[in-house]
């Protein structure tokens, strides 16, 4: 009885399976529905990356890269590509070429040769933001992102295994310590080396040599108030800093190669102390330790490497930075992928494919081995590097300085000159103020100013308001002259420039470079033709006495390129700098005055 009643029991208080089983089937329906449809995004996803389903078609992104960098960021664009990157429906190749940064420089701030060059880079990696501080200065607008630094590596000085034991067997060696060790007929004796006699550092051009330009940043921040920098336009006008400018370039060895790689090739081959007349060149440490594995050009490792001694104190330090470039070349899917390769540069794998190339990588610690010559010691501090303007000012003020110059300027002084030129001053504000600064940083060299407008003197639309000469003997008159410039007439500057060539060739230095500098907002009407004044130019050419013809042209719209070009490339390889605004002439006038 009492089973049957337990039976009965759980018979009527049991739940009936059906609507369990229902719910059940519902609920997987609908996992999965939404399954289905996350596995289908991302099987598209997939296909649309790695079947390279793009409905806009493939783009190349080219970035150009200074060599010491252009190996490694060139596998990091293989790995970048073995995914098959899409970006704005565009299946993306990376082509990385490895390119000078002061020839894309050039390139970039004049006109870009095709032909010579290929398509212009949509994005630059450069050894030191020096270059990209450049091209600030004159084309802002051509910075499509702000740089940011993929690596870094310091400025050492490279030196044949005896002379660096000497230096770091005795007190050290400190960059701001470089003017008075290089002045001096007997600078070994601080390191115990008094048979040895001047300690001589090769310095190549700083224009095209980043080691140079950082290492005499570093030295000039040292003769003013704060040795950590930054090296400012103010701080280039002060006279300490002009005087240790003029004994760096005194103490300038007459065996100073042209490059960095030529000068590490020399001392590698002729290790004696003061064999070669030089015992030591700054370098940067990725380059050092290129050169002494034989990774630049694939030559082979020198019998006898170098040692890259470190300094101690502030240290200049390269910083590598990715830029991207914008421009009528660079489209938005180009633009957007330069933003992502960057950021892929910066992931771990592809930071230790950095570091295993020479380079300083944050959070990496392994380092190359072997590293024959490189320590990889710490930097104890680093320099503050100076801003744009400055850095272009410094290796304008080291070309005039050996005093191998001898440049006449011509300005614009036309009613135009007059107009809102950036930041509400005129355009003859800030070349007034560009040039105030050239004639007050100068340490020595010659240096003449004309002007040219209609009306200028009486019928001439030009004259001439400082003759060619020493600096430093016309200095005031230079800064009186600058200051009197003022807007007046129209647009004449073939007809000046052909008188001022006249004169020019009538008091050629030999010997020296003797150069035409043109300033101009553009602009020629009434004037000779570009191909009349070639002409007349041509008919007044000497043999053997040549004179360079560059321009600084003023504002995004001027037609200096057009006007000017045929003329510039035919007379001394001169180029024409073209400045979106007057902020930029002071910088485009440096690196027109730096360039060789």
């Amino acid at each position: 009885m009492s089973r049957h009643r337990t039976l009965r029991t759980k018979v009527r208080r049991g739940i009936a399976g059906w609507p369990i089983t229902i719910i059940g089937v519902v609920a997987l329906l609908v996992l999965g529905w939404f399954g289905w449809q996350w596995i289908g995004d991302v099987v598209d996803q997939r296909a649309a990356v790695q079947a390279g389903d793009c409905n806009e078609g493939p783009a190349t992104l080219k970035v150009a890269a200074t060599p010491s960098v252009a190996d490694a960021v060139r596998q990091v664009a293989q790995a970048w590509s073995a995914q098959r990157p899409v970006v704005y429906d565009h299946c993306i190749g990376v082509e990385v070429l490895a390119s000078d940064s002061e020839v894309v420089l050039e390139g970039l701030t004049n006109t870009w040769d095709e032909e010579k060059l290929g398509s212009r880079p949509h994005a630059w990696v450069t050894d030191s933001a020096v270059w990209a501080n450049r091209l600030a200065a004159q084309r802002q607008s051509m910075i499509g992102s702000p740089p940011e630094s993929i690596a870094t590596s310091p400025v050492v000085l490279a030196m044949p295994q005896q002379a660096a034991d000497a230096v770091q067997a005795g007190p050290g060696f400190r960059w701001t310590d470089l003017t008075a060790m290089t002045s001096s007929a007997t600078g070994w004796d601080r390191f115990g080396e008094a048979g040895w006699g001047a300690f001589k550092v090769a310095l190549p051009d700083p224009a095209v040599n980043p080691g140079t330009a950082m290492a005499l940043e570093a030295a000039l921040a040292g003769a003013g108030a704060d040795p950590t920098g930054p090296v400012t336009a103010d701080l280039l006008a002060q006279e300490p800093v002009k005087q240790a400018m003029a004994k760096l370039v005194a103490a300038r060895p007459e065996q100073t190669t042209t490059s960095t790689w030529q000068a590490m090739a020399v001392l590698a081959a002729n290790p004696a102390v003061g064999s070669v007349g030089f015992s030591a060149v700054p370098a940067l440490e990725v380059d050092l330790y290129r050169h002494n594995t034989g990774a630049e050009d694939n030559r082979p490792a020198p019998a006898t490497p170098l040692v890259g001694v470190v300094a101690q104190g502030v240290t200049p330090v390269a910083d590598f930075p990715f830029t991207a470039l914008s421009g009528e070349w660079v489209n938005e899917a180009q633009a957007r992928a330069a933003q992502a390769f960057r950021t892929f540069l910066k992931a771990p794998e592809q930071r230790a494919t950095l570091a295993a190339a020479g380079l300083r990588v944050e959070g990496v610690t392994e380092r190359p081995s072997p590293a024959p010559g490189i320590a990889w010691a710490e930097v104890a501090e680093r320099l503050e590097p100076a801003d744009a303007a400055a850095t272009q000012q410094v290796t304008g003020a080291w070309a005039t300085a050996d005093n191998g110059q001898v440049v006449t300027v011509l300005v614009d002084t036309s009613k135009t000159m007059g107009e809102d030129g950036g930041d509400g001053r005129t355009r003859l504000e800030w070349v007034r103020e560009a040039l105030t600064g050239q004639v007050n940083r100068a340490v020595s060299g010659s240096l003449g100013l004309w002007e040219f407008a209609t009306g200028a003197d009486g019928d001439r639309a030009y004259r001439e308001l400082v003759p060619t000469g020493s600096v430093g003997a016309r200095r005031q008159s230079l800064l009186d002259a600058v200051g009197r410039l003022a807007p007046r007439g129209d647009d004449r500057p073939f007809t000046a420039l052909v008188a001022a060539y006249e004169d020019v060739l009538a008091d050629h230095r030999d010997g020296k470079r003797n150069r035409i500098v043109v300033i101009t907002d553009g602009g020629a009407d009434g004037d000779l033709s570009p191909a009349d004044a070639k002409a007349r130019l041509e008919g007044l050419k000497v043999s053997g006495k040549d004179v360079g013809i560059s321009v600084v042209a003023l504002g995004s719209g001027a037609d200096g390129p057009g006007l000017f070009q045929d003329i510039t490339k035919a007379f001394g390889g001169g180029t024409v700098s073209v400045v979106e605004d007057g902020s930029g002439v002071d910088a485009a006038l440096g690196q027109v005055l730096a360039g060789r």
